[in-house]
């Protein structure tokens, strides 16, 4: 198995030297390559699991038991925040015909990034990123955008925009979550996410998504996670 210091990545710099970062995880595939570099590059850094969007339970477990495994596979401190769903659905009223990467997903993303930037502020870390902006699903501007205003709340806090697709970190996502068997997602995560999923899943004949069923290196096919 290839070790994570023989894998030719780019020497990371945090935002003003940080000594430590605190990184707002949604899921494993996604986190794989973020975590893996910055343990390339020697920095210290927490991951933040905030995730109320993800629906229904089952799914928010299996994604985040995920990120629990791989994180004590590199003994990376992890905070596993509340679950709170009817506040995500009570910010949601209204935007539920939002398309993917609209107003509804602005919301989530801002909902998020302020309790990861709250919990920085309180814990002492001045600096947070996410692995949200490495999916290929993503917008990186609206997602940076939100991280920016999050963090703009307190002062000394900052947002790290480092764009984690560059330099093959697509690539190396892929392969960490095939090395890794991780379970792999075939919706973004929300309620809204799953229905137009499976919408378009039927309009083009497809079966509806099965939960816990796709893992990449196994079953997947290796399109990476949402």
């Amino acid at each position: 198995m290839t070790d994570i210091l023989d894998i030719e990545r780019p020497v990371l710099e945090t935002p003003g030297g940080a000594k430590k970062v605190l990184l707002h995880s949604c899921c494993a595939p996604c986190s794989g390559e973020v975590m893996e570099a910055m343990l390339a590059s020697g920095i210290d850094y927490t991951i933040y699991f905030y995730n109320p969007n993800i629906h229904p339970e089952r799914e928010y477990l299996l994604r985040k038991d995920e990120n629990i495994r791989f994180a004590e596979k590199h003994n990376v401190p992890f905070v596993d925040a509340d679950y709170d769903k009817d506040n995500w659905y009570a910010r949601a009223k209204g935007m539920e015909w939002e398309p993917e990467r609209g107003a509804r997903c602005t919301m989530c993303f801002d909902m998020r990034f302020e309790r990861t930037a709250l919990y920085a502020h309180e814990n002492g870390f001045p600096v947070i990123t996410s692995s949200l902006g490495i999916s290929r699903w993503k917008d990186m501007n609206q997602i940076n955008g939100c991280g920016r205003r999050a963090a703009a709340r307190y002062e000394g806090l900052t947002y790290w925009e480092y764009n984690w697709r560059k330099g093959g970190g697509s690539s190396r996502m892929i392969e960490i979550s095939k090395r890794e068997e991780f379970y792999q997602q075939e919706y973004c995560g929300c309620v809204y996410s799953l229905r137009d999923t499976n919408i378009s899943r039927r309009e083009r004949g497809r079966e509806p998504i099965k939960l816990g069923v796709m893992y990449y290196g196994k079953d997947a096919d290796g399109q990476g996670g949402k």
